[in-house]
């Protein structure tokens, strides 16, 4: 075994011990601490994705070297390796571009147990990204739960509070849900680890028993995910969550969180119940549907909301509406057009947090639609910014957006049953998206005279004000040209991870 292939345990195991250790550190030595964590754990997943690129098959690591069923696992290919660099450079990005937002909003001696939540966050995010084993992944889901909902009420006013109490209690629903789903799993297959209870759910759809438990148990554990990720309908929790919190905790939330229970949920149709087997359930035409009515409902949400931060929020539950339709056309193409989105909407909507912070702020610390009238000319980075994060999201050329689009169109053309239903979708969806982005991108263009700014309390930013920030949203431009621009090689690569993730 070669050196490189313990990095994906000792990131879980470095980012698990930084959160204790940060508690014992003042606020800017938990800070420096914690940027030095993410990025080491950064640099070391690239080395893993060059390993298994270089290799061209996946491994497995047994913490241990004890084998099933007294072993734990994990499981390193292209997919994961992928989605852990990804995690990772969102995740400082968010957090570098977040610093002054969080030194005002957070009291000095509680800035120590934000960076507590964010290592922990970043540890369970990998795990299950990495775990082979199902249950490792629900202990991880639960760490992942407390961590965010630490990031949403660290501020500790009113709505915070509220907000952390609604999506608690909607999280441990679908904690529940999940736990469940596995226990009935467990049951009827005797097994733990993934690859294992493939092998026995094959065998049982096979010979044609415990049809119904197994079908019980999928739909818990989908149902379950789906609660946690904000699929409509059970999106109530999601734009006080979003919309509250501090701006870092919004951009993390928002892009990596939901995206952290996305990609369990497509590890269990892939490597523990089958893609086969889920392709031939019922389950995935529920998940089609509720898709297609969050890409739109969450859309109408969106233009409803006078808020910037609460219409972004609303715009999450129609985005990852997407992600799910794709999973229910039960195509390859459909499935590589959804994590290509998961990619897509996390560096474009961490994007749209930050700098839509930035211009609330040269606006008189107000989100309300009209105060950001002429925000753009006061902060000019962050409006560029916003209007490139805006136009990925209708799916404007050049951008990620676009080749998501077009690949979820692909996927959907030929299908007997699912191709209108999502042409249609997505053509309503993105006309929905054009007129709650673009009149945000009119109204922040649209001039402002002297006399209403001082009566509003606007002013003025520029770039050496905020260079951490402005370098962060730069990035993220840049990510999203990347994305549109380069998007063959980048899915290629998704291609041959989803090939060998089985």
């Amino acid at each position: 075994m070669e050196f490189v292939q313990n990095f994906p345990f000792i990131c879980i195991i470095l980012s698990l011990f930084s959160g204790p250790l940060s508690s014992i550190l003042n606020g800017k030595k938990a800070k420096w601490w914690n940027t030095f964590v993410i990025t080491v754990i950064g640099v070391m997943n690239v080395c893993v994705l060059a390993f298994v690129v270089r290799t061209g098959e996946p491994y497995v690591y047994r913490m241990g070297h004890f084998s099933a069923p007294w072993g734990n696992e994990i499981r390193v290919g292209i997919l994961e390796a992928v989605m852990a660099v990804f995690f990772c450079a969102t995740m400082l990005l968010c957090m570098l571009g977040g610093i002054k937002e969080r030194e005002e909003e957070i009291e000095e001696s509680k800035q120590n147990l934000y960076y507590i939540m964010v290592n922990l966050l970043l540890s369970s995010l990998l795990a299950l990204i990495y775990t082979n084993d199902l249950f490792t992944a629900y202990v991880f889901v639960e760490i992942n739960t407390i961590s965010a909902c630490g990031l949403i009420m660290i501020r500790q006013n009113g709505r915070t509070i509220v907000a952390a109490t609604r999506y608690m209690i909607m999280s441990l629903l679908g904690s529940g849900m999940l736990l469940l789903g596995i226990c009935f799993l467990y049951s009827i297959t005797g097994h733990l680890l993934m690859s294992n209870i493939q092998q026995a759910v094959w065998n049982l759809h096979e010979t044609g028993e415990y049809q119904v438990p197994l079908l019980v148990a999928v739909g818990l554990m989908c149902v379950g995910l789906a609660v946690k990720s904000a699929l409509f309908p059970f999106h109530g929790w999601l734009p006080d969550a979003y919309g509250y919190s501090t701006v870092s905790s919004a951009a993390i939330l928002s892009s990596l969180v939901s995206k952290g229970y996305i990609f369990l949920l497509l590890k269990i149709f892939y490597r523990v119940i089958g893609f086969e087997v889920i392709r031939d359930s019922k389950v995935i035409h529920v998940l089609f549907v509720f898709g297609i009515a969050g890409m739109i409902i969450g859309s109408i949400d969106a233009i409803r909301e006078n808020s910037i931060r609460r219409m972004i929020a609303y715009s999450s539950v129609a985005q990852i509406g997407y992600i799910y339709m794709g999973f229910g056309l039960g195509t390859e193409l459909g499935v590589l057009a959804s994590v290509f989105h998961i990619i897509c909407h996390a560096a474009t909507k961490a994007l749209l947090f930050l700098s839509a912070s930035s211009l609330t702020e040269v606006s008189g610390d107000s989100t309300n639609f009209f105060d950001l009238t002429g925000a753009g000319y006061r902060d000019k980075v962050a409006g560029v910014a916003f209007t490139a994060g805006s136009l990925s999201m209708v799916g404007f050329p050049m951008l990620g957006g676009f080749i998501s689009k077009i690949l979820f169109a692909q996927a959907a053309v030929g299908h007997a049953y699912k191709m209108l239903p999502t042409l249609i979708a997505l053509a309503i969806s993105t006309i929905l998206n054009t007129v709650y982005f673009l009149k945000t991108v009119i109204r922040i263009y649209t001039p402002m005279r002297p006399e209403e700014k001082k009566e509003r309390g606007c002013k003025t930013a520029a770039m050496k004000e905020q260079p951490v920030k402005a370098a962060a949203l730069i990035c993220f431009v840049a990510l999203n040209l990347v994305l549109g621009l380069f998007s063959q090689p980048i899915l290629m690569l998704l291609e041959r991870g989803l090939s060998m993730f089985a």
